[in-house]
């Protein structure tokens, strides 16, 4: 998916397990079907979970994870992965790489619990906002130049005209003047685990921190039928800017995934596709 992606596999797992973790190394090790773009991920056992970075970009993730997942955890609804052990370079793969929890459940379809995923979102919210910046709690205006090049990336896919005009407004809105809070930053349906339709499990902390709480609203379009988002925006309890701001950052994350991963990652390509006609129909 990326030019500069490292080769990772079962055989590499299980030769890192072996060099740095023996009493793991005797357990099945398969490969977790994803369509996350950053970490590749494997199951080891039945309650372990191994994840390497692809790319450089992600492998700084990995000791933030390592740092305030365990701080978040107490605090929230659901199970998160909680990091076990970080793993050294080793057996020419460059990065650090953990072993954490396995989350059970399965990705959700469309429309899935959106009174639980705004308890989660207002969990966060409440814990003291005391972590790093998010990379996507900035104000919008932030990403407008990689915003409007992939809009212009897309001509002849999408309605370009119609797309600018909704980033536009997105813009418009007045930027988050309260407090940060903390943010997940990434609540894409990969990234969610549900079991019997309810959630049981919120995935990928590398772009926790502190932020505008805009960001987390995106599964209301990237994720809920129109039907669903009343019920989540009255469970979230947010205003009319900061539901209209986190409408801007689902279409603008949506408009540079698509020309990005259209021929690499078909899973996520269309939910982008999904979510530009979902913004543009709102």
């Amino acid at each position: 998916m990326h030019p500069n992606e490292v080769p990772t596999g079962v055989d590499l797992v299980r030769l890192l397990l072996a060099d740095q973790f023996p009493r793991w190394a005797d357990l099945p090790v398969t490969a977790v079907t994803s369509s996350g773009t950053d970490n590749a991920m494997f199951r080891l056992g039945a309650d372990l979970a191994v994840r390497l970075p692809r790319i450089p970009g992600a492998a700084g993730n990995i000791a933030r994870e390592r740092e305030w997942m365990p701080r978040l955890a107490p605090h929230l609804p659901v199970p998160i992965p909680l990091p076990v052990a970080e793993g050294r370079p080793g057996r020419g793969y460059p990065f650090p790489w953990s072993v954490c929890r396995w989350v059970d459940g399965v990705n959700p379809g469309e429309g899935a619990d959106p009174v639980g995923l705004a308890a989660f979102v207002r969990a966060l919210r409440r814990i003291e906002p005391s972590g790093p910046t998010s990379f996507r709690g900035q104000p919008l205006v932030s990403r407008d130049t990689p915003t409007r090049e992939a809009i212009a990336a897309l001509d002849g896919m999408v309605d370009t005209v119609a797309v600018t005009e909704a980033w536009e407004a997105a813009l418009a809105v007045p930027a988050w003047s309260g407090p940060p809070v903390w943010v997940h930053g990434d609540l894409s349906p990969g990234n969610l685990v549900v079991r019997d339709g309810a959630l049981t499990g919120v995935l990928d902390f590398s772009g926790v921190g502190v932020g505008d709480p805009a960001v987390d609203l995106m599964p209301a379009w990237n994720l809920m039928p129109a039907s669903a988002r009343a019920a989540f925006r009255r469970a979230t309890g947010v205003d009319d800017a900061t539901w209209l701001r986190g409408r801007g950052w689902a279409l603008s994350v949506a408009v540079i995934q698509l020309p990005y991963y259209k021929d690499t990652n078909p899973v996520l390509a269309a939910n982008a596709r999904r979510v530009i006609g979902e913004v543009l129909a709102s």
